[in-house]
């Protein structure tokens, strides 16, 4: 089994403590940045346009996944010491609630710039599960994230002063012993991040069937099921009726996306919807095509541009 703990101070610079769960999400966010861009440009996407938008999403993703966080470990940490909320370390991010507030922000502001939401969607899905590859690390070098006391060879051995309640060493009033070792939620969300990533990808270039707006289906379907799967192996968070709150929403979240796939493929579904638009419109935005500013002017009630003769552009006849 794993004895090593980790831990979770990176290195210092003066009063500073930079903390390995902080760089493992900036490495996650860089490698986003990079499949997301590159999704984007095999689409014909406005890639120009990613930097701010960028930076605009993850700051809401960011601040949703800390106010997740805090609803969810609200009793157990946050009731009394409401500082802790906003001062550091920071070191806790829902998922749940990072999609959420990004998702909403994402789609303003593609809307506002005009950019053809169904492919930019699609561009970020397998950027999101890399994300979650990466930065579940995170959770490795803070021992948190993790399941029951378990005999695995990747067992991972959490310190008394990080268990939850139902854990708890023996000094601090529980029953599992000091030396034992727990199952490794983190590595499995990881694991299924990175698999997810590369199964999307791979979906995308070989699969002629799809259609605009389907591969982020498949992420909510995806990501869903690994929650769902995994949610009720851990203890002390957020909870409706008894039942973990993370275990509902992906639920929603699974039935949810496999209904609407499933609905977009039934027999006899138009093969030219407005979604196929959406994606034809992301190609052409740079040549002029349908879809870019240039084509403005074929939109129903436009005066007719003025379009020269074909033996301007085609030189003498």
């Amino acid at each position: 089994m794993i004895d090593w703990t980790p831990q979770p101070i990176a290195f210092s610079v003066g009063p500073l403590a930079v903390h390995w769960y902080g760089i493992m999400y900036a490495i996650g966010l860089a490698l986003t940045y990079v499949v997301v861009e590159r999704e984007a440009r095999r689409r014909g996407l406005d890639v120009g346009l990613m930097v701010n938008g960028f930076i605009v999403i993850a700051f809401a993703a960011l601040v949703g996944g800390r106010l997740y966080h805090v609803i969810d470990q609200w009793d157990a940490r946050y009731r009394n010491d409401l500082l802790a909320i906003v001062l550091p370390p920071y070191s806790g991010l829902g998922v749940y609630g990072g999609i959420a507030t990004g998702f909403i922000v994402g789609i303003l502001y593609i809307r506002w710039t005009r950019q053809p939401i169904l492919g930019w969607v699609d561009a970020a899905a397998p950027g999101l599960l890399v994300m979650q590859g990466v930065a579940r690390w995170g959770n490795f070098f803070n021992q948190e994230l993790y399941g029951p006391p378990t005999n695995l060879p990747w067992g991972i051995a959490i310190q008394c002063a990080n268990r939850t309640p139902a854990w708890a060493c023996p000094a601090d009033g529980g029953t599992t012993p000091i030396d034992a070792h727990f199952v490794p939620l983190f590595l499995y969300e990881s694991i299924s991040g990175l698999v997810g990533a590369v199964v999307l990808i791979l979906l995308a270039r070989r699969v002629r069937s799809l259609r605009p707006g389907d591969l982020v289906l498949l992420f909510f379907a995806w990501y869903g099921t690994t929650r769902f799967l995994l949610e009720p192996l851990r203890t002390n968070n957020w909870l409706l009726g008894g039942v973990p709150t993370a275990s509902i929403i992906s639920a929603v979240a699974v039935v949810g996306a496999l209904v609407v796939l499933a609905w977009r493929h039934r027999p006899g579904a138009a093969a030219g919807d407005a979604g196929s638009a959406a994606e034809s419109g992301g190609a052409s935005m740079r040549a002029g095509g349908p879809g870019s500013d240039e084509a403005v002017d074929d939109l129903p009630g436009s005066p007719a541009p003025a379009v020269p003769p074909a033996a301007t552009l085609d030189g003498p006849p």
